[in-house]
C-alpha cells in the first residue's frame, strides 16, 4: 500500500529526473574559466541566471498566493466582487522593476559582446601571439607564426592574447574551447579574427560546434597552454 509519505517521496524523485537529464547534457566547463576571456562570458552567464531567478521567484510566489487567496470559497455563484479601480503605484512598480532587470543585463552584455566579437580585419596587426586555424572535414589545422604546422593539435603560452585567424576551407565550422572562449564560426574563403586573453596553464578540449558532416563528432582537437619559455621551445622543435 502506498501511503502520503511514499508518495510525496516519490513525487520529489520524479520532479528531479527531468534536472538530472538536462544537467548531464550540459558542458559545465564553461563555468569554470581559464582565461581573461572565459571569465568574462561566465560573468555573463552567472548574472543572467541570477536575474531570471529572481523573476522566476517572485513569479511562483504571486502565483501561489493567488491561488490561495482567490481559491474557490462557499460564496454564491451569482455573487460579484466589488470592482476595483488600478493602482497607479503598483503598475508603475511592476512596468519600472523589469525595465531596470533588462538594463542590468543588457549594458554588460552588449559591452562584453561587442569587445569579444570576432572581426575581420582590425586586430591583424594586434600585438601577440598570432596563429592560423584552418578548418576542414574533419580536422583543425594549427599554423603558428614561424610556419609551424600541427593537426588537431593547438599548443599556445600562457599569460598572453592569442589572436586567432580563422577560416574554413570547406562548410561552416565553429571553433569552441569552452574552458577558453566562446564558440566562433569558422567561415568559408574568409578569414575572421577572434582574441582569447591570457589563458591559463593546463590541457583542454576543443571542438567543432557547428555540424559540419557525418564525421562532425570525431572533429575535435588537444589544446595546450605552457609556459612562454616552453613555448619558445615548441617552435623550435
Amino acid at each position: 500500500m502506498i501511503t502520503k509519505k511514499r508518495l510525496l517521496v516519490l513525487m520529489k524523485r520524479l520532479w528531479a529526473l527531468p534536472t538530472i537529464l538536462l544537467l548531464s547534457g550540459c558542458n559545465i566547463t564553461i563555468l569554470n574559466p581559464k582565461s581573461t576571456t572565459g571569465e568574462e562570458q561566465a560573468f555573463l552567464i552567472r548574472l543572467s541566471l541570477m536575474i531570471m531567478s529572481v523573476v522566476i521567484v517572485t513569479v511562483f510566489i504571486l502565483l501561489i498566493r493567488f491561488v490561495y487567496k482567490y481559491r474557490k470559497s462557499n460564496l454564491s455563484e451569482g455573487y460579484v466582487p466589488k470592482d476595483v479601480l488600478g493602482n497607479k503605484k503598483l503598475e508603475t512598480t511592476w512596468t519600472l522593476i523589469p525595465v531596470m532587470l533588462l538594463a542590468v543585463l543588457a549594458v554588460p552584455t552588449i559591452a562584453i559582446t561587442y569587445y569579444q566579437s570576432p572581426v575581420s580585419d582590425s586586430a591583424a596587426k594586434k600585438e601577440g601571439v598570432h596563429v592560423e586555424v584552418v578548418g576542414e572535414q574533419f580536422q583543425w589545422t594549427f599554423i603558428h607564426e614561424n610556419e609551424k604546422e600541427e593537426k588537431d593539435e593547438l599548443v599556445i603560452p600562457e599569460g598572453e592574447p592569442i589572436i586567432f585567424h580563422l577560416y574554413s576551407k570547406d562548410v561552416i565550422h565553429s571553433f569552441w574551447i569552452p574552458e577558453l572562449s566562446g564558440k566562433v564560426d569558422v567561415m568559408p574563403h574568409e578569414e575572421l579574427i577572434y582574441e582569447v586573453e591570457d589563458p591559463e596553464i593546463g590541457s583542454y578540449d576543443g571542438k567543432c560546434a557547428e555540424y559540419c558532416g557525418i564525421q562532425h563528432a570525431n572533429m575535435r582537437f588537444d589544446v595546450e597552454v605552457v609556459s612562454k619559455e616552453d613555448y619558445k621551445k615548441y617552435l623550435d622543435e
